[in-house]
């Protein structure tokens, strides 16, 4: 039987941003698969734009919540896929074959996550690739570089992220690192890489949306690795902050290609 996919879509004030979301799940060849909307009391008309492209696969709640990782635990709970992924409100799916291809490789029993490449793009012309994030397959010492997979991405199975305990609040802006670094380089999963764009993501998310805001991720991602015992010094916060550069650089080199 095909296996169920979890999608968990946490929102705030989405309103401009949550039916290009919703469309792209929509879009997907693969049907067995549910959309979780977790909405933190929106306050602008989110809700009514996604009660009138509610599907049969769509389960919405509103409530005050304690963030964004806060929002994806609420959703881990109600989860009832096999298999669970994260889709930000202004986040969408690069093509209909995401979800089909995730299940195909997760036929392997012996997988117990993937993850594939993203593409940031403007907020207003979603067609500008602003910057590239192309992954590669997992090996020990990544995590100690600054690297990790896009989270967006990473597709994990239910009963692994049940065990894990989800996202550690501590983090408020880089729980994604540290659950995905938890999972793979101190629990040990097996995941596997598909060199494949599977999302489209806005530019200006929490973490990169100044030099301020960069730095405070950055420092927490350096108290995560601290947390669990990955052993990283004072450089890691410089090198993780430069490992960004070549995916401007690419992404540019894609614009002057294309």
């Amino acid at each position: 039987m095909a296996p169920k996919i979890s999608i968990i879509t946490p929102t705030f004030n989405s309103s401009s941003v949550i039916l290009d979301n919703m469309r792209s799940v929509r879009r997907q060849a693969y049907a067995n698969w549910e959309q979780i909307i977790v909405d933190g009391a929106s306050t602008d008309d989110t809700l009514a734009k996604i009660n009138t492209f509610l599907s049969e696969g769509t389960k919405v709640i509103s409530e005050p919540d304690n963030g964004i990782y806060d929002a994806m635990n609420k959703g881990i709970a109600l989860a009832a896929g096999d298999i669970v992924g994260f889709l930000n409100s202004d986040d969408f799916y690069a093509h209909d074959q995401v979800l089909a291809t995730i299940a195909r490789i997760m036929a392997d029993t012996s997988i117990d996550a993937c993850y594939a490449d993203l593409d940031y793009v403007d907020k207003c012309d979603t067609q500008k690739i602003k910057r590239v994030w192309r992954s590669q397959p997992y090996h020990d010492g990544l995590f100690e570089k600054g690297w990790m997979p896009a989270h967006p991405t990473f597709y994990v199975r239910r009963d692994i992220l049940y065990r894990s305990g989800g996202f550690d609040l501590a983090f408020p802006r880089q729980a994604d690192f540290e659950l995905c670094m938890r999972l793979m380089a101190k629990n040990r999963i097996k995941a596997r890489y598909c060199k494949d764009v599977w999302v489209k993501m806005r530019t200006g998310g929490t973490s990169n949306n100044s030099v301020a805001g960069i730095l405070k991720g950055n420092l927490e991602a350096y108290r995560a690795c601290r947390k669990n015992r990955l052993q990283v010094n004072v450089m890691f916060i410089p090198v993780k902050i430069l490992s960004r550069i070549p995916q401007f650089v690419a992404a540019f080199l894609q614009r002057q290609a294309s």
